[in-house]
Parts: structure tokens; C-alpha cells; sequence
């Protein structure tokens, strides 16, 4: 939990390996790696982390949900967009 904590906007991607929208999610997780820098990337398995799931309310996967100083600043369920979750965490005051 100490992660999220950081000045640094934190993604937390909540997923399952069964799950066929999760694999989708990777690609693009990836290229939001390399293209922003100072974000870190967590990946949490529900199936095996139920209750840090159930603590963030994630109902649903795949769920993003993006940290700043321990504070959620944005949340999605489902498929998105590489733009739309870079916009985001450029807003965050991020270097690119």
C-alpha cells in the first residue's frame, strides 16, 4: 500500500489471468511505460488479492485506477484508450 503513496502517479491495473479484456489492457500498459516517464505501473490479481479488490471497491475487470500521493485521482472499468489514460497522467504534472 506504501506504493500508492508516492508524489509519482501510480497506475494499479486489477486483473485477472483469466480474464480476456485484462490481456488487452497489457499492450497498452506497456506502451503508456515507455511513452510516460515517472509512472510506475502494479498489477493485482483478484483472484489472489481479494481483499486489497475488495478495498478499493473493484466490482468489476479489468479496473484501472491511478494514484497520487495515496489519493485515487482517476478510476475506469473496461476497455480505454492508450490517449486517454496518457492525458491523464500527463494532467498529473508528469515529465513526458
Amino acid at each position: 500500500m506504501n506504493i500508492i503513496k508516492s508524489s509519482k502517479p501510480v497506475v494499479v491495473d486489477f486483473y485477472a489471468d483469466w480474464c480476456g479484456p485484462c490481456k488487452a489492457v497489457l499492450p497498452i500498459l506497456k506502451k503508456v511505460k515507455e511513452e510516460v516517464k515517472g509512472v510506475r505501473i502494479v498489477k493485482v490479481d483478484v483472484d489472489r488479492n481479494p481483499i486489497i479488490a475488495s478495498h478499493f471497491k473493484v466490482h468489476r475487470i479489468p479496473t484501472l485506477i491511478v494514484f497520487k500521493n495515496g489519493e485515487p485521482i482517476w478510476t475506469h472499468e473496461g476497455a480505454f484508450c492508450l490517449e486517454k489514460l496518457k492525458s491523464v497522467l500527463q494532467e498529473t504534472k508528469v515529465e513526458k
